[in-house]
């Protein structure tokens, strides 16, 4: 991939993400969201292995799915309360929806299966970049929806997000995979401390990045693709 289709593409990641971050309005944040796969898929696809064509159908799938939910989920608000604004009102089936949706682009059990496959098939940059960097969208936008999400639903999902996410990196020996569970538990995690106190979430989130990226620019340094590497 050239200098200039990669620099293309890395300021189109940053800037959807950031429109996301500043947006009120649910069809402006879901453009950004689609803008934001869109810019991710070549950095999946830039190697010619077939894993990478797998991976990024995959997350293809999973994100459009998903992007698909929430504009469900903000057309039937918008319908009921004839609001397209983030913050407003929000209808009990349009949260559930939206929470469901996002949770899928967090990679939270239930809907977490499809993130360690997508990490094995990428490379390390590229995977650094997902777990870092792709969080931070979904993650505004739970935010936002803080005073409107289900605590008891939000918490279950969290928990056993957690839970799966500890128990399954147990038996694994890709570098990668375990990567990937102990994200889906730190997201477990994260979601939990934010139905509890938002501003700890910021700090869990902080804390998260800065792990996940020194992780796996080290793995990246030393080439290790499992623990007998190491």
């Amino acid at each position: 991939m050239s200098p200039m289709i990669w620099a293309t593409l890395v300021i189109s990641l940053t800037t959807s993400t950031t429109i996301v971050m500043t947006s009120h309005h649910w069809l402006l944040a879901w453009l950004s969201l689609e803008l934001n796969t869109l810019s991710i898929l070549p950095m999946i696809m830039r190697s010619s292995h077939p894993r990478t064509t797998e991976a990024a159908t995959k997350y293809f799938l999973i994100q459009t799915t998903a992007a698909t939910l929430i504009l469900l989920a903000s057309t039937m608000n918008a319908w009921q309360t004839g609001s397209w604004n983030i913050m407003q009102s929000y209808s009990p089936m349009a949260t559930t929806i939206s929470t469901i949706a996002i949770m899928m682009k967090l990679a939270i059990a239930p809907t977490h299966l499809w993130y360690p496959e997508i990490l094995q098939g990428t490379t390390m940059t590229t995977a650094l970049i997902i777990s870092t960097w792709q969080k931070i969208a979904p993650l505004t936008l739970l935010y936002l929806l803080t005073n409107h999400l289900s605590t008891n639903m939000v918490l279950l999902l969290g928990l056993t997000s957690a839970l799966l996410g500890g128990w399954t990196g147990l038996n694994q020996t890709q570098t990668r995979k375990i990567l990937a569970f102990s994200s889906i538990s730190h997201m477990g995690w994260l979601i939990t401390a934010l139905c509890l106190n938002p501003s700890l979430a910021t700090l869990t989130m902080i804390t998260y990045m800065t792990m996940t990226t020194t992780m796996f620019l080290s793995l990246a340094a030393s080439t290790s693709k499992t623990l007998l590497d190491l």
